[in-house]
């Protein structure tokens, strides 16, 4: 006897349909699969065994093939436990098979029966909506998960038997009622920007990065405030479109972080990573590849304390997507490109000690030291970095005054305000901010004048800036130019913009 059921596989962060084949027939009892199963594929006959017997149904003590279609796509995971237990129920005529193949069935299962929740459920509950197919059957657990996707009639079962009594009486469920995008919902952060003594002109480069997009690095001393300020970030984070939170969401979802909660990411991500991360977890990786640190901060903020004591080979490999905003892992069985358009932010002491340029402090490190010190940071992507800012020690009159300094809430404002711009700015050309625009794209937004022409020539000429850091300079001067409300590129807009990449000349030679 001969079944069919439907469902889905992940590859990468997006969903592909597999058509589940089981085939009844005499013989020795065995249970073979095919279709390029990895482990917990196979492993998937012992669980729908034990399930289906605990479920209190009978197990056929014959020969069993179960076949994964396309046999060319390597499956994994144990998003097909549930498929192959009624499939095997229908071959058997334990339950009704006209019904089985009108819905996509996925669901990992316990011994006992009940089913486990899975990871990428987003992306499958979209296309399970866009396919003609568009019934879904889930664990429970993912409820909440799936139901923010529209189109998709959505079961969400809790067991085995259940799932056998849905498709005895269809009518007697009830779909997932869908849920409205909601990106009202707002984090709660226990620290605000209003808790920073001084570092006025730290606040200012930190407000342009995340307004425009753009990369920064800070430098100072230990204990100058560098993480404080990294770990406010969050919450002047601009708004997500509802695009944007789709996306992360997707991302997060794969990599299974979406399970229990509320279904969808409604705040930019903000990674905080050590030092001792490996090249795999930070831009993605595997035998079968998964997304990395980089792709989970997509439309949010990776941040690298202390840069120099990561790895050579992780900051290397930083440097493709910090230009391209995507990363290509390849693999044996797959090649796959996932989504990391992030803001870098990263601190780091100007020297080992930390006290090179200190006025309160001597530094104890050789020429030679600092030298290696620096070189950690390459050139390369250091070019790469749009904006570089010392932050000096913070003064004692500035730490014991009672001067009110600007809340999260009021930066937030002018950073929001400023997005705003660019989303209207860029609506017809497929980005978001300032940071992401392509060398046609500044040509086209960034114009100068003639004195901020001549601005900017000396500054090339002078501070022996890269083509790379030119573009850079205008993007930035573009994002000043937003947040003062001007149309224009000003003199002021681009002299402060060449300031915050000094440290080519001045930090590294």
């Amino acid at each position: 006897m001969l079944a069919r059921a439907l469902s889905f596989g992940i590859h990468g962060i997006e969903a592909y349909p597999v058509e589940i084949e089981v085939d009844i027939c005499r013989g020795l009892p065995a249970i073979n699969v095919v279709g390029l199963p990895d482990s917990a594929v196979k492993e998937s006959r012992e669980r729908v065994k034990s399930a289906i017997k605990n479920s209190g149904f009978s197990w056929p003590s014959e020969r069993i093939t179960i076949s994964l279609g396309p046999s060319g796509i390597r499956k994994e995971g144990a998003y097909f436990d549930l498929g192959i237990a009624l499939s095997i129920l229908a071959a058997t005529q334990q339950i009704n098979s006209s019904r089985l193949s009108n819905y996509f069935v996925l669901g990992e299962l316990s011994l006992d029966g009940s089913l486990r929740p899975l990871r990428g459920i987003l992306p499958i509950a979209i296309a399970a909506a866009k396919s003609p197919c568009n019934k879904l059957i889930i664990p429970a657990q993912n409820a909440k998960e799936a139901a923010i996707v529209s189109g998709a009639s959505t079961f969400a079962l809790k067991t085995l038997r259940e799932s056998v009594e849905f498709l005895n009486n269809p009518d007697g469920f009830r779909p997932l009622e869908p849920e409205l995008l909601n990106l009202s919902q707002k984090g709660f952060y226990s620290v605000d920007f209003s808790d920073v003594k001084g570092q006025f002109m730290a606040k200012r480069a930190i407000e342009i990065a995340i307004a425009g997009g753009h990369n920064i690095l800070m430098i100072g001393p230990p204990g100058s405030g560098k993480t404080m300020l990294a770990k406010r970030i969050p919450t002047i984070m601009p708004d997500m479109t509802p695009e944007e939170a789709l996306e992360v969401s997707k991302i997060h979802s794969v990599a299974g972080y979406l399970v229990n909660k509320d279904g969808v990411i409604t705040t930019r991500p903000f990674r905080s990573l050590h030092h001792t991360i490996s090249n795999a977890a930070l831009v993605g990786g595997g035998s079968i590849p998964i997304p990395g640190e980089i792709s989970l901060a997509h439309e949010g903020v990776l941040f690298l304390d202390e840069l120099p004591e990561f790895r050579r080979d992780c900051l290397e490999a930083l440097r493709q997507p910090l230009e391209d905003r995507s990363i290509r892992i390849s693999r044996v069985f797959k090649s796959l490109v996932f989504p990391a358009s992030f803001v870098l932010v990263a601190a780091m002491n100007p020297c080992k000690c930390g006290n090179y340029h200190n006025n309160k402090t001597s530094c104890r490190c050789s020429t030679a030291q600092i030298h290696a010190y620096r070189s950690k940071i390459s050139g390369p992507l250091l070019d790469r970095i749009d904006i570089h800012i010392e932050i000096p020690a913070t003064k004692y009159q500035e730490l014991s005054g009672n001067l009110p300094a600007e809340s999260s809430a009021q930066i937030k404002e002018r950073v929001n305000k400023t997005r705003a711009i660019q989303i209207e700015r860029f609506r017809n050309e497929g980005i978001l901010c300032n940071a992401q625009m392509s060398c046609k794209q500044v040509r086209k937004f960034c114009i100068l004048g003639k004195e901020e022409n001549e601005l900017l020539k000396m500054a090339m000429s002078e501070l022996n800036f890269s083509a790379r850091a030119y573009d850079k300079i205008l993007k930035i001067s573009r994002t000043i130019s937003d947040l003062a409300g001007s149309e224009q590129i000003k003199t002021d807009h681009l002299a402060e913009t060449i300031q915050y990449r000094s440290l080519d000349r001045d930090f590294f030679a």
